[in-house]
Formats: C-alpha cells, sequence, structure tokens
C-alpha cells in the first residue's frame, strides 16, 4: 500500500516554523511522507499566523485555491491549525466546507488522530484546546537542517501589549524545565548539531514559571558547558526582562553569540504607554549601551512599528533619534494594521494610511544609511562563516556560497576550489559591505570541516535521509533518534 503524502505550508513566526517541524514529525510518524516538491499532496496542513496582515484573507484564499483540486480527488485533506485556527475555530469550517481539520496551538500532536477521524466519521474535526496539553518539544520532529536547530524554552506569554493577540491564542507562559532543554540540546549535538537557537514568545523571561528570575542567564552558562556546541543564539528578548545577568552570561559564555534581537517598537515614551510596553526610551538605550560596554562587537537588531494609533509627528521623531543612537545592524520594521481582537484595533488616533507610509519610507531610509555604515566597519576583517544550506548566489557566473558570521551577519563568498559542505565552517576576508550582507571576493583563508558538515553529507547520501524520513526529538525519556533544525524570527 503506498503511503499517504503531506505538505505543511507555514506562516508567521518562528514559533510557528519550529510547530510545523512537529506537525511534519508526528504526519511520518504515523507513516506519511513527505510529497516531492511540485507535487500535490494527499494532505496539506496549514499553520496559520494571526498576528500577520490580512492573514485571514490569506487563509480563505488559499484554501479557495485548494477546493478544486480536492473535489477531483477522492481521499485528500486539508488541516488548519495554528494561531489563526485558535482564534477563528468553527469559523473556518464555515467559510470553508471543504476544511477537514481544525486543531489549535495547544493541541499539535493531536493532528493525525484527527485526520483519521475526519477519515472514518467523513466529516470535519474541530478540537481547540484552552491549554497545552503537551509540550511540543517533546513530540516527534522533522527538522529541516542537519546542522542548527531551534530549541524552545518556553511557550505563551505573559504580557498584554495592546497590538499583540498572541498572548490570548499562546496562553500564558509555561517553561520547560532546565534539564529537558539540556537534554534536548545534547541529543541535537550528538547527530552533528553545532548551533542552536533558543526559542520563547519572550525568551528571556525564562523562570518566571519557576520563580527564579536568573534562569535564563543560567540556562545560556549551561549552554556553554555542552562539549561540541559551537553557537547559541536566542529570540526574542523583551526590554523589561533584560537584565545585567544576561548580559554578563552573553559576554562571559564562549559559544553565546554577540548578537541581540531586541524588539523596540517605538522610541516614544507616549507610544510604548499606549502599546502597553513596560520600559521606556531610556532604559531600552541604557540595555544598548550595558550590552556594547560588555560586548563591544555585538550586532544588534529589532522591530520598529510605524504609525501605531495616537503616533504624532514629535512620537516618530522620538523613533528616528532611538534609531540613530541605538545604531542597529537591521531593523525589522511594521506599518501598523490593525488586528481583530487587539486594544489598539479600536484605539481613537488611527493614522492615515499615506502617513504611516511616509514615516515608514523615512525610516527605511535612516536605517539603511546605518546599516550599510555597520557593515562598512566589517571590511577587511577576517570572520568565520558557517556554511549555510543550498547553493548559495551566483553573480555574473561567479559561483558564491553564503553564510553567517558569528554576529549572524549574512556573508556570500567566493566558492573555495575545495568542496565544503553546509555546517563547515570558512574563515573569509571580508571585502565589501552592502546594507543587508557582506562579500569576502578574496579565496578562502581557511575551511575547518566539522561534524556538522558530516552530518549534513550523512542525511543527503544515506536512503534514509530523503525527503518524508524523519528526524526528531524523542519524548523525554525515551532513546535517542537523530535530530536537527534551523532558526528564524519570533514574536515578543
Amino acid at each position: 500500500m503506498t503511503a499517504r503524502s503531506y505538505e505543511v505550508r507555514t506562516y508567521g513566526c518562528q514559533m510557528n516554523v519550529h510547530d510545523s517541524e512537529r506537525l511534519s514529525g508526528l504526519l511520518e510518524d504515523a507513516g506519511y511522507v513527505r510529497a516531492p516538491k511540485g507535487e500535490s499532496a494527499d494532505v496539506v496542513v496549514f499553520n496559520t499566523c494571526a498576528v500577520r496582515e490580512n492573514a485571514d484573507n490569506k487563509l480563505y484564499g488559499n484554501l479557495g485555491h485548494l477546493a478544486p483540486a480536492k473535489a477531483e480527488r477522492p481521499g485528500m485533506q486539508i488541516a488548519v491549525g495554528g494561531c489563526l485556527a485558535q482564534k477563528d475555530r468553527d469559523t473556518i469550517v464555515r467559510k470553508a466546507p471543504w476544511v477537514d481539520v481544525v486543531f489549535g496551538t495547544h493541541n499539535v500532536g493531536s493532528l493525525p488522530v484527527l485526520l483519521e477521524r475526519a477519515r472514518i466519521e467523513q466529516e470535519a474535526q474541530v478540537e481547540i484546546l484552552e491549554s497545552l496539553d503537551v509540550f511540543p518539544s517533546t513530540l516527534p520532529t522533522r527538522r529541516e537542517s542537519a546542522y542548527a536547530a531551534w530549541v524552545a524554552i518556553s511557550v505563551g506569554c505573559n504580557n498584554t501589549c495592546t497590538f499583540c493577540i498572541v498572548p490570548a491564542l499562546r496562553g500564558k507562559e509555561k517553561d520547560r524545565r532546565p534539564g529537558d532543554v539540556l537534554a534536548e540540546i545534547e541529543t541535537l549535538v550528538g547527530e552533528g548539531v553545532i548551533e542552536v537557537t533558543l526559542l520563547g514568545q519572550n525568551v528571556n523571561a525564562y523562570g518566571s514559571d519557576m520563580g527564579d528570575r536568573e534562569a535564563f542567564s543560567k540556562l545560556l552558562r549551561s549552554c556553554g558547558r555542552v562539549e561540541g556546541l559551537e553557537r547559541v543564539r536566542f529570540t526574542s528578548p523583551h526590554p523589561r526582562d533584560f537584565t545585567d545577568d544576561v548580559i554578563a552570561a552573553m559576554a562571559e559564555t564562549p559559544n553565546v553569540m554577540h548578537q541581540l534581537h531586541m524588539p523596540l517598537q517605538s522610541g516614544s515614551d507616549t507610544m510604548l504607554r499606549a502599546m502597553r510596553r513596560s520600559y521606556r526610551q531610556d532604559r531600552y538605550l541604557g540595555i544598548i549601551e550595558r550590552v556594547r560596554a560588555a560586548m563591544p562587537d555585538a550586532a544588534i537588531s529589532t522591530d520598529i512599528i510605524v504609525g501605531f494609533p495616537g503616533e504624532t509627528d514629535e512620537d516618530f521623531e522620538q523613533t528616528l533619534h532611538t534609531v540613530r543612537e541605538a545604531r542597529f545592524a537591521a531593523a525589522f520594521t511594521f506599518q501598523y494594521s490593525k488586528r481583530p481582537g487587539t486594544p489598539a484595533a479600536t484605539m481613537d488616533g488611527q493614522v492615515p494610511k499615506e502617513v504611516v507610509t511616509e514615516r515608514y519610507q523615512r525610516l527605511l531610509a535612516l536605517q539603511e544609511e546605518i546599516s550599510w555604515a555597520e557593515n562598512r566597519t566589517r571590511v577587511g576583517r577576517t570572520l568565520e562563516v558557517l556554511v549555510a544550506e543550498g547553493e548559495g548566489r551566483k553573480d555574473h557566473d561567479t559561483a558564491r556560497l553564503s553564510g553567517r558570521a558569528p554576529d549572524n551577519r549574512l556573508v556570500h563568498f567566493e566558492r573555495p576550489a575545495e568542496g565544503v559542505r553546509p555546517g563547515d565552517v570558512v574563515s573569509v576576508e571580508i571585502t565589501y559591505a552592502a546594507p543587508h550582507h557582506l562579500l569576502a571576493e578574496k579565496p578562502t583563508l581557511a575551511i575547518r570541516r566539522t561534524r556538522a558538515g558530516d552530518a549534513w553529507e550523512r542525511r543527503n547520501a544515506a536512503p534514509a535521509a530523503k525527503p518524508g524520513v524523519l528526524l526528531g526529538m524523542p519524548r523525554i525519556g525515551a532513546p535517542a533518534t537523530p535530530a536537527a533544525s534551523t532558526g528564524v524570527e519570533c514574536c515578543d
């Protein structure tokens, strides 16, 4: 009997990407195989986001495109999970009655059972739990990378930012025990992973569930004692919880990278108060100053919202001032748009679209100028670059590979005559800087073949490593199985 194929389509933050690895692992553990790229799948899973603009329109548009295919293929199933499913519940089945399964953020592990139940009963299955059933990191996983991994240390958020609906959908913060986190990291390293990104909606609030305000800095230091783990990152911290013990742990733990993504959202104290962000401009810049005093080479990035309700020209000028003072390596900038279910959606003083757009363009231009200037300070330096997956980029028929420097800057470099693999580390001299990447046009200075490169090579050479084969973190206490992953950006 031919195994049924699946496809998972992911929208939103890093937590959703991490959940999708779990969804893939659960399906493969249940006997499904990943559909080859470009081919239709027997089961299509949408892991949705309720934070991104027009998230519901995009979902229903995609569901509409699949309706004719489902009508022509008896047995095809469609499942919708994630934050939008948690929020809209029965609405999805009402608007798209061809959907077979709707599940929430708290019951990711139910997907295979719900699919089977929908197939047998021939009716839609809707299961939305109000609180976490099983911590996602105890579920099987199909990780996308052999050399870098997400490691969730908490889920949920205790903040009440007026622009954000995540706490209502993900629930209150729930922390994993440090021993469970470290056990997962050690399993990953044993399989060749050399970089992990600690992940949480508010990652540096870790420990509030356990009554230990220094739990996060202790966890960073414990990561430094894991033999074979070369790079540790985390995302996203909240300025309210960013304490000096975390700065010290970053500075004093060799494998914790001098890279920090810390959302600002606005430089105006008035706007921060309206956003219900529990810090002000001076506190934020004070953290930046202390980070740079401890780690002068730190690359700091941020998130900024332009045009929040009530934002005046003076408020926006305060944001520009903060950006000039902080000199971010990069900024993820967003034009405010209403999110149903958030307090900000009904606030007075909604800023006209044309004003928001004009301010947004001014902010982009300023940050571009700063990013370029900051990147130019790297020209002439020799950097160790962790080679990334894929063939890199090609300019004028000259092949180049890509990777990340310790501070997470993107580096393109000339393909060396001696082969390198994703997960290997190369030393290169930076010869040119653009606003969003660095370029090394001279020959590679050194190549270090790593266990991570070996793991990538095994995974891509062995029949068991073809798409659709489970690579996962076992439930705590079960025998170890291969595990690996990659990392991206989170809600805060």
